[in-house]
Formats: structure tokens, C-alpha cells, sequence
């Protein structure tokens, strides 16, 4: 009798054993997991700052902005005559530096604007408006076309897109629609899908990248700021 319960005694603690050690694995792994999701997270929105940020820097209101800020420049260094060389100096360097920050700036969006009208007139373009009134869906060679097309007119959209999540062929899709400007319910007929799926993509996306709630809205935004 003794010896018996010695015996399940030992099973029990050998049971224990094995519960607090594989509990044990399962939290450490856990605790990596969401630390290596964490880890991507940061990166990921690391990528999406710096792609804002130059979006930013090219926008109406930072030209404008900079256009302030150079008056402001000029009429001080104005004020300080031949007094002060060195600070001089310093506004001035200042001030050419600004100077040349909104020429870019303007340069970049006179760009964007000529790639909407490259877009627009595009064979691939052209070819998605005559499925979209017939009514039919898009084939493997339409993606193709409005793929390079877009690439094209906007430089490794594609990869940018896919450094910061490895979306499914349908998010790819409906994202790649987005940025030529159509509609959600007209990538719903190219795309084979109902309005609800297109709208859950794109929110779904936004939620996936940002790691917060978003609408598809949001969704769209980004991906016609990229």
C-alpha cells in the first residue's frame, strides 16, 4: 500500500514537473512572440514616418510655410546690415537652404501631378475603364499592365508597399486600384469581390500596418500618399 502511493506520489510530481515546464515554454515563447511582433511594429511604422515625412516636406503647406520663413530671413538679415558677419552668414546659409527645399518641393509635386495625367492616359488605365463598362473583372495580363504602368509613373510603389507588409494578391489588388484613383465599388467588380470585402481589405490593411484601427478611408489616403 505504501509503495503504491509512493508511486503515484511520484507520478503526481512528475506530472508537475512536466505542467510547470512546459507552462514555463509556452510564456517564454509567448513573451518573445509579442516582443518580435512589437520589434516589426516599431520598424514598420519607423517606414511609414519616413515615408510621411517626405510626403511632408513637399506639401503646399510646408512651400508655404518655408516661403514665411525666408521673408522672416531676409527682412532680418536686412536689419543687421554689415554688422554681425557671421550670423550673417549663418541666415543666409539658412535661407539658401530653404530656398532650395522649395524648389524641390515643387519640382516633386509638379511630378506627381504630370504622373496622374501619365496614369490617366495610359493603355493600362484605359483598358481598366473598358472592363469596369463591361462590367468584367480583371485578368492576369490587366494586373500586369496596371502594375508596370504604375511603377513606372511612381518608382518602386510596389516594393514600398511590400517593406512594410506582405499583403495577400487581393489586398495587392485593391490597393493597387486605390492608387490609380478608382472607386470602391468599382474595385469590387474588378476585383470579383462584394463592396463589404473591399471595405474590410482596405480597413483590415490599415490596421494591419499601423497596428491600430483605421477606416478604409485611411487606408486610401495612405496608399495615394505613397
Amino acid at each position: 500500500m505504501n509503495e503504491l502511493l509512493t508511486i503515484l506520489t511520484q507520478r503526481e510530481l512528475f506530472l508537475l514537473i512536466i505542467g510547470s515546464v512546459t507552462y514555463i515554454a509556452l510564456f517564454v515563447v509567448t513573451v518573445q512572440n509579442s516582443r518580435r511582433k512589437m520589434l516589426l511594429l516599431k520598424e514598420r511604422l519607423d517606414k511609414v514616418h519616413a515615408m510621411q515625412e517626405q510626403q511632408q516636406a513637399i506639401s503646399q503647406q510646408s512651400i508655404e510655410a518655408n516661403g514665411r520663413r525666408i521673408a522672416e530671413l531676409e527682412a532680418l538679415m536686412q536689419k543687421l546690415g554689415d554688422e554681425n558677419s557671421l550670423l550673417r552668414l549663418e541666415l543666409e546659409q539658412k535661407r539658401v537652404q530653404l530656398d532650395y527645399d522649395n524648389k524641390v518641393a515643387i519640382i516633386e509635386n509638379e511630378k506627381r501631378q504630370q504622373a496622374e495625367t501619365a496614369i490617366f492616359n495610359s493603355d493600362a488605365y484605359q483598358s481598366v475603364k473598358t472592363l469596369l463598362e463591361q462590367g468584367r473583372s480583371m485578368r492576369n495580363e490587366d494586373w500586369r499592365a496596371l502594375e508596370q504602368t504604375v511603377n513606372m509613373v511612381y518608382t518602386d510603389f510596389t516594393e514600398r508597399l511590400f517593406s512594410l507588409y506582405k499583403l495577400s494578391q487581393q489586398e495587392y489588388y485593391v490597393s493597387l486600384l486605390t492608387k490609380v484613383r478608382i472607386q470602391p465599388k468599382d474595385v469590387a467588380i474588378l476585383t470579383a469581390h462584394s463592396k463589404e470585402s473591399v471595405a474590410s481589405t482596405r480597413s483590415r490593411l490599415y490596421r494591419k500596418v499601423f497596428g491600430q484601427k483605421g477606416s478604409s478611408k485611411d487606408w486610401d489616403d495612405f496608399i495615394l500618399s505613397l
